[in-house]
């Protein structure tokens, strides 16, 4: 089995060259891919060998993206529907990763996958249409959104706060928006499950949900950092409106992730667990 993964050695990108046998593992990054070439990234994924394919490519600046809403439309979704015309053509399956932001984050509800996509913003919208491509382009895939990803590696929240917290004794942190913190090692592996269960049963090709647990403010996951850590920093709660963004981020962004786990196996990870993990990593243990 040849595995190619499209994307840069990012947060996931990483985790999952980590649990792959790299002589059966191609991974397309920049060096070798354009992501803003849709149709190269078609013919590399139809010449690659392929037997599966995990789409990581992602334009993620989630406020730049409300001024080059163009750019993020090309990367996050003409080009995977390319790459999924493309899977479909060779007959293999796809794995592409979306997001929670194609929710209006309305009400405190976990929104199911079946629920009525409402984006806020560009990033949002091309992420949308990018699983609407891959949709149409009739091929074995399953589309996995998740949310507030972390790791040991990358610019992410977990980092973030780190150095924050070093630097000061008090932390403004929004504290009405709630969702999942979700290690890229647990995604990793989700993508994994999600791609063995569709070799298994090409019928369980569909839309599904995978964030961690439990359910947490930015706030109140900043303070766990800080005590995990053992920085002396204070998070005061404040509402989203108190820190204007270019881009509207959802309130509500959980996630109803129980089909991921009827079709593939894998509960939602214990978000606490993989913090230590990620700080043990990082030598910032308490």
């Amino acid at each position: 089995m040849t595995l190619v993964i499209l994307g840069e050695i990012g947060q996931l990108g990483l985790e999952l060259a980590r649990r792959t046998d790299p002589a059966e593992t191609v991974i397309l990054g920049r060096e070798v891919a354009e992501f803003t070439d849709p149709e190269s990234c078609a013919a590399l994924v139809r010449d690659s060998g392929a037997s599966a394919v995990i789409n990581t490519v992602a334009y993620t600046a989630v406020d730049q993206a409300e001024r080059e809403e163009a750019l993020a439309a090309t990367i996050n979704a003409t080009t995977p529907g390319a790459i999924a015309r493309a899977c479909a053509e060779i007959g293999v399956p796809l794995v592409h990763v979306s997001t929670d932001y194609v929710f209006d984050g309305t009400g405190s509800a976990p929104f199911p996958p079946e629920a009525p996509p409402g984006p806020l913003g560009a990033y949002g919208r091309t992420k949308l249409a990018g699983e609407e491509a891959v949709r149409a382009a009739g091929g074995v895939h399953a589309i996995i959104r998740t949310s507030w990803v972390v790791s040991a590696h990358g610019a992410n929240f977990v980092k973030t706060m780190l150095r924050l917290g070093r630097e000061r004794e008090l932390l403004r942190v929004v504290a009405d928006q709630v969702g999942g913190p979700t290690p890229a090692g647990a995604l990793a592996e989700a993508c994994l499950a999600a791609l063995r269960g569709l070799v298994a049963d090409p019928a369980r090709t569909g839309t599904y949900h995978f964030a961690g647990a439990p359910d947490v403010s930015w706030a109140g996951f900043a303070r766990a950092i800080f005590e995990q850590a053992g920085l002396d920093c204070t998070v005061e709660d404040i509402p989203t409106e108190a820190y204007p963004t270019p881009a509207a981020r959802p309130k509500n962004s959980r996630l109803d992730c129980r089909s991921f786990e009827a079709a593939f196996g894998l509960a939602r990870p214990d978000w606490r667990a993989g913090l230590r993990e990620i700080l043990a990593e990082l030598g910032e243990m308490r």
